[in-house]
């Protein structure tokens, strides 16, 4: 073989393993949740511990979330987080990731929202693999969750649960005001009076850009928190982390993602039998977090 004939062949080689690199990640099969640990003892005892683990790596705790017994919800953030979401349509909803402490029987699951999937399904400018890497990190990974197989980012990106269900950009419109500041307002008087069952669980505003989103915990009517868990969540590994829902207030108006949508993308594997179960949930989360807005 002569000299040029082998620097030929090298050439090809290389093209041929970076192709294959990159087809690899693009089909990556991705989960919704990660699943740090899962050990005997209670929330009361490691949620102190968990807080500060994320704290150390670079993380702000924007709000703490007690849905039902044996569930406590972390919600954090960060400037890398706020920096990312703010580049994206709608992105707000991924400038935070959920950290979950489950009581299952004696053992303790501790578990969060995959960065991965969530900047995929969101469909953010950044992969938020930094955020990944500080998750692991901190509080560990023994397993992702949530789907059996898996879901594919370019799948993630037009993702929905069947035909004729909402995709992501199928936002739903709650409330319009003059201006970003007023709509604020109202959502957060709103929500300080508990509006529907309503509570406030976080607030998020993102830099040099008017949008905010904010975490509402529901406790009434046929999307309660504890309502649609209790159907849908029946697997071993619990699916703490889908709470709570999110309003985002974006130059002075008020969204939501569809509840369709959104049960689905933390349940994706969720059978239709199920989902009838709780087909009055959608609606009726929406008819709660149309109050928060103050939508008619």
């Amino acid at each position: 073989m002569t000299k040029k004939s082998a620097v030929h062949i090298f050439f090809i080689l290389l093209t041929l393993i970076t192709f294959v690199s990159k087809a690899g990640a693009e089909t990556a099969f991705l989960k919704p949740y990660v699943l740090a640990s899962s050990l005997p003892g209670t929330i009361d005892k490691k949620l102190a511990e968990v807080k500060a683990a994320v704290v150390q790596a670079g993380f702000q705790v924007v709000g703490e979330y007690a849905p039902y017994k044996g569930a406590h919800v972390i919600v954090v953030s960060s400037d890398a987080l706020r920096k990312s979401a703010a580049k994206s349509d709608f992105g707000a909803y991924g400038a935070i990731q959920r950290i979950a402490l489950t009581e299952a029987g004696s053992d303790l699951q501790i578990s969060y929202t995959n960065p991965l999937y969530m900047a995929q399904v969101y469909r953010m400018k950044d992969t938020l693999s930094d955020i990944s890497a500080k998750l692991e990190k901190a509080l560990g990974k023994k397993t992702e969750f949530g789907s059996k197989d898996g879901i594919t980012a370019s799948k993630l990106r037009k993702y929905h649960y069947m035909v004729m269900m909402p995709y992501f950009t199928d936002q739903v419109f709650l409330a319009s005001y003059g201006s970003q500041e007023e709509a604020l307002k109202t959502v957060e008087a709103n929500l300080a009076s508990h509006k529907g069952g309503t509570v406030k669980v976080f607030r998020v505003d993102l830099p040099n850009k008017q949008e905010t989103v904010f975490g509402v915990g529901l406790s009434e009517g046929d999307g309660a928190d504890a309502t649609v868990m209790k159907v849908t969540d029946f697997g071993d590994l619990k699916h703490t982390a889908h709470l709570p829902y999110d309003v985002v207030v974006s130059n002075g108006k008020v969204y939501m993602i569809h509840g369709k949508f959104r049960i689905a993308e933390s349940f994706p594997d969720l059978t239709m039998g199920t989902f009838m179960k709780i087909s009055g949930a959608p609606s009726a989360i929406e008819e709660k977090l149309k109050l928060v807005a103050g939508g008619k």
